[in-house]
């Protein structure tokens, strides 16, 4: 018994250690926000609830839903579970998200992949649970003379510069919130248009 004992003092003993050696999880930012507007067709940065940046997106062409095999954009709260091609070069090719080594130019014709940076969408709603099972991202495309209308298969496209910027600003654990509303419905849209001489002039800016 008293050999027992000491075993089990042993093992408590160094049981920290070695759970300190598995590493740690991955930190969580939860600084930065994001509201994708659907009606706008772009997404506002927000950090500590104020304005930072506004990009120009392109939701859906087939609407919104969160049907699986719909091709559609998911409403609702979401956050940032993976991010994917740190380091890649502006217009490098993702296929099942990995780079096949292919880089394509801004506006290429007959060309649409998904390119530069990755970052993978998990639903945070009842509705939306499915949004990484349907491999739901925000990414880079070619396919930038279509950005400001939807154009996607369900993901928010974006320029390549504007997400490897956003990409640095953002991290695992970030909250992303797809609204079908203007920006002006929030209050850190109303701020940002409001400094913009309101939604209708910010919309008409050429970007």
């Amino acid at each position: 018994m008293r050999s027992f004992k000491s075993i089990a003092l042993i093992f408590l003993s160094v049981l920290p250690l070695f759970l300190a050696s598995c590493g740690s999880a991955p930190p969580v930012d939860r600084t930065n926000q994001m509201v994708v507007s659907v009606r706008d067709q772009k997404m506002l940065l927000v950090r500590d609830g104020k304005p930072v940046k506004a990009y120009p997106v392109s939701t859906s062409k087939f609407g919104l839903g969160s049907q699986n095999g719909s091709n559609r954009t998911p409403l609702g709260n979401h956050v940032i579970a993976k991010k994917i091609g740190r380091g890649a070069p502006k217009g490098a090719v993702f296929k099942s998200r990995r780079r096949t080594g292919a880089i394509v130019k801004p506006n290429t014709p007959g060309r649409d992949p998904i390119v530069t940076r990755i970052l993978w969408l998990s639903g945070r709603d009842s509705h939306n649970r499915n949004t990484f099972g349907r491999c739901v991202y925000i990414h880079g495309t070619p396919a930038e003379y279509k950005i400001g209308s939807p154009a996607s298969y369900g993901c928010i496209r974006m320029k390549s510069n504007d997400v490897i910027d956003l990409y640095r600003r953002v991290g695992v654990g970030s909250g992303v919130k797809i609204i079908r509303g203007s920006l002006d419905t929030t209050k850190a849209g109303r701020t940002y248009y409001a400094r913009r001489g309101g939604r209708l002039r910010a919309n008409a800016t050429r970007w």
